[in-house]
């Protein structure tokens, strides 16, 4: 891979459009992105404009997808849902007629912030926005947030992949490639969302955007496969689960009734989430260093990302047990910031930023 250097800026010409929130509108975008991921809301902070408001919205588009999967409630149910989701990615202007529509139906399984983005009062706006912005980026936006749709609304279905079986009124995954499945639909559809978006925003080369596609999925599967790692416990207590059954079968199903694990199964476990996330490293290398607000954003993503994963090598003992809790610190976050910053413009600090959490993880397996 060749590497950007600094020298690459003239390689960028960025895309200025005549787009701007009003300060309600910007208000909405920072007050749900806080309440439905404050982490995310973090990483989104440090984008330019307008950028960080097309990613805003789109992950909050992503979100009310998500809710209408994780609401608690039958299938056909979900399918009509589904279907007014892809009229209000092509007609935004329905959405009054349709918010109205689902402040009717009941939400079981979602929080307060959630619930109040299926709403008029208070999930009109997101549609509001999403209008508003330049036709490439919410075609961009539209295109990745139907094909999640999709997926999501097929993960209903017992006849069509990602496959599921069930154990103990538990949901599982069968196997790794439902697994991957599944974590490319909620998680690497948005990677090739936000890559799209940012490369109109910073006008990268084709071949910038071709390396950035070749890991845009990975990105967004290491993300999702570590938060998949770090729930696990919680996750089962919701009655799921989506580490494949056949690697639980490997265990004796130890995991499954949080009965521990050899210390083997555990390392294949963490193995599979490094391993994604060095797409994670691939993609941030191949962007411009004057990318700088994406490529700070990005190493915010994979820094807690690598910490968390490392924090559960260091935990093994009480992983898939009762006591299996693994969050990283306030402490650290703010020290993920502090090492962003610093490798900003640092593409071998990167790699060996990433070398040491590595050989750090395989200390603990030893």
């Amino acid at each position: 891979m060749t590497q950007p250097t600094a020298g690459s800026r003239k390689n960028l010409e960025l895309k200025t459009v005549s787009f701007e929130l009003e300060p309600p509108q910007r208000r909405y975008l920072d007050y749900f992105m806080d309440g439905v991921s404050r982490s995310f809301a973090v990483v989104v902070s440090f984008l330019e404009l307008p950028l960080r408001d097309y990613v805003a919205a789109a992950y909050l588009i992503c979100r009310v997808i998500d809710n209408i999967e994780d609401c608690q409630q039958p299938s056909d149910w979900k399918a009509v849902r589904f279907q007014e989701i892809s009229q209000l990615l092509s007609e935004p202007d329905q959405a009054a007629s349709i918010l109205k529509i689902w402040e009717r139906e009941n939400w079981p399984g979602l929080d307060t912030n959630q619930t109040r983005l299926m709403g008029v009062e208070e999930g009109q706006m997101l549609w509001q926005i999403y209008a508003l912005i330049p036709e490439a980026s919410r075609s961009s936006i539209q295109r990745w947030a139907q094909v999640m749709a999709n997926g999501m609304h097929r993960l209903e279905d017992p006849l069509v992949s990602p496959d599921w079986s069930s154990k103990e009124n538990i949901r599982l995954l069968r196997r790794q490639q439902d697994y991957n499945e599944y974590c490319y639909i909620v998680a690497g559809t948005v990677g090739h969302m936000v890559t799209e978006l940012v490369a109109q925003h910073y006008g990268f080369s084709e071949s910038v955007v071709n390396e950035l596609n070749a890991s845009a999925e990975s990105c967004g599967r290491g993300l999702q496969k570590t938060n998949i790692l770090k729930d696990f416990a919680e996750d089962l207590g919701r009655g799921i689960c989506y580490l494949p059954e056949e690697w639980l079968v490997e265990a004796g199903y130890a995991p499954f009734f949080l009965e521990g694990a050899p210390g083997i199964w555990k390392k294949k476990i963490i193995d599979d989430v490094m391993g994604e996330l060095q797409g994670s490293i691939g993609y941030i290398l191949a962007l411009p260093y004057p990318a700088v607000g994406y490529r700070m954003a990005s190493l915010l993503c994979l820094l807690p990302a690598m910490q968390t994963v490392s924090l559960a090598a260091q935990l093994q003992d009480s992983l898939f047990t009762p006591q299996h809790h693994v969050k990283i610190s306030r402490q650290v976050m703010a020290e993920c910031i502090t090492d962003a910053q610093s490798l900003l413009h640092n593409n071998d600090g990167i790699l060996a930023y990433a070398n040491s959490i590595q050989k750090m993880i395989d200390a603990c397996f030893d």
